[in-house]
């Protein structure tokens, strides 16, 4: 990512506390990012994103109480500038396409997060959507103008 004066502001929300500080430590490779939050659940995740909003926030889809998706569509109301990077180890494409769909700039398979969290990141802060390349040619990404049905 470009280098600004301006920081991104991010809350990190995901059951797994090792798998937050990994985010964490990935984060911290690029000065612009700033954790701000972390979050564990769902309904955490809500609560926070209203009270901090957070310039973006990287939402895992299997989440206790709420999950991603449905979370999503709550922060969407309550923080309607945070873009939203979701990630999970779920394949699926159509469950990749019901995150897009669900207000998600990207969906970031965690296993290659290595590779394209950053990248995911860097995609999203840029108004354009983003899906990891073991997926990518399985999922439909729509221009972030065009209206979902």
């Amino acid at each position: 990512m470009e280098t600004s004066a301006s920081t991104i502001r991010v809350l990190v929300v995901d059951d797994c506390e090792s798998w937050r500080c990994f985010v964490s430590a990935n984060l911290q490779k690029d000065l612009e990012l700033r954790l701000v939050a972390e979050a564990s659940d769902g309904l955490e995740a809500v609560q926070k994103a209203e009270e901090l909003q957070p310039d973006l926030i990287l939402l895992d889809l299997g989440l206790p109480k709420l999950n991603g998706i449905e979370a999503a569509g709550r922060i969407r109301r309550l923080s309607p500038e945070s873009k939203i990077v979701f990630l999970s180890e779920n394949r699926s494409s159509e469950i990749a396409t019901d995150a897009l769909r669900a207000s998600g700039g990207a969906y970031v398979v965690k296993s290659d997060a290595e590779r394209d969290l950053l990248a995911g990141i860097a995609a999203v802060l840029e108004g354009k959507q983003f899906v990891s390349s073991s997926l990518a040619s399985h999922v439909v990404v729509h221009p972030p103008s065009e209206k979902i049905p």
